[in-house]
């Protein structure tokens, strides 16, 4: 009972660690969208932010799984690749017809648990790192998708798919926005209020320690590979809607931003600290920095740079933020 008492303790203070980083990351967006006003008037018109968040919703969407990775104190590199194998799935079974939606669905949501099932197999069972498991497994999904398209995806969305991700239906909110919205609003409840997101964070703080206590953190730990894989293969799956069509390097930089977003957001990269509240503001920053500085001209490469440099500072705030504590 006392050690069960300690752990609840500790999960509370790890809550109200969490909730002052979410606010800072909400304070840090103001900033920055008063930054980009000021140095391109407009920035802030509603069609254009409407524009942002319809393309945040991507990254927040797939960030979702990741964050759940990052909270269990691991970490999810075949998202990227998950998200490409579904976008190009999707693209070449719906081929623009209403009719085959369902269909290009059920056989995304499959392919995802497909990957989902071999990262938490190789992680829980085969103790293989999650770095290396994942980006092991993203390698081969990639190799797959390669092969499945010889090099050349064919395929488009369904009419109602793009009605639902690329365009606005009541006023400027999309439809990607409300989907976005939904699936936040589950994951911040079922991470705050449910017995499993409680084991989620403890596994985080403790995994032995959480074993001790009666948790069965290997299913804890396979489920959240499962989920990520799932919730990427969505992802591709509502990109098909935005863009059209399928790309080969659709997904390619998702790795990188969706753990961008969650470290953004608040949530320690060793786990058991953070929540996708931070999150959400963490994709609508890194949807507006790149949209920014592409604005004003910087090339790829420096966005690239800048993007790195503007994490590493947050990363370090939020560090002496806690040394503090």
């Amino acid at each position: 009972m006392g050690e069960n008492s300690k752990r609840i303790s500790r999960l509370d203070i790890i809550g109200k660690n969490s909730g002052s980083s979410q606010i800072m990351v909400y304070v840090i967006l103001v900033v920055i969208l008063l930054a980009a006003q000021l140095l391109s008037p407009g920035y802030l018109k509603p069609t254009h932010m409407a524009g942002i968040l319809r393309l945040a919703s991507f990254m927040g969407i797939a960030a979702i799984g990741q964050n759940l990775t990052i909270l269990t104190g691991g970490i999810d590199l075949s998202i990227a690749n998950t998200i490409t194998f579904a976008n190009v799935i999707a693209a070449q079974i719906m081929m623009g017809q209403d009719t085959n939606l369902a269909l290009a669905l059920a056989a995304v949501i499959l392919m995802g648990m497909a990957v989902g099932l071999i990262n938490g197999v190789g992680i829980h069972w085969l103790k293989i790192p999650p770095f290396i498991m994942t980006l092991g497994v993203g390698t081969v999904i990639q190799g797959v998708f390669l092969i499945y398209t010889k090099g050349a995806p064919k395929g488009n969305a369904a009419p109602f798919l793009r009605a639902v991700c690329g365009q606005s239906f009541i006023g400027i909110l999309s439809g990607i926005v409300v989907i976005w919205a939904v699936m936040a609003a589950v994951a911040i409840v079922m991470l705050k209020c449910t017995p499993y997101g409680r084991k989620i964070y403890s596994v985080g703080i403790n995994e032995q320690a959480s074993r001790f206590s009666g948790i069965r953190t290997g299913r804890v730990t396979f489920s959240v590979y499962l989920l990520s894989a799932v919730i990427a293969a969505m992802s591709g799956f509502f990109l098909v809607g935005y863009t059209g069509t399928s790309f080969l390097d659709v997904g390619t930089s998702y790795n990188t931003k969706t753990i961008a977003a969650v470290i953004i957001g608040g949530t320690a990269i060793t786990g058991g600290k953070g929540g996708y509240a931070g999150t959400i503001a963490g994709a609508v920053i890194m949807t507006i920095l790149d949209d920014f500085l592409t604005i004003v001209n910087i090339p790829e490469a420096g966005r690239q740079i800048m993007q790195g440099v503007i994490i590493l500072l947050l990363v370090l705030v939020y560090s002496r933020e806690k040394r503090k504590k």
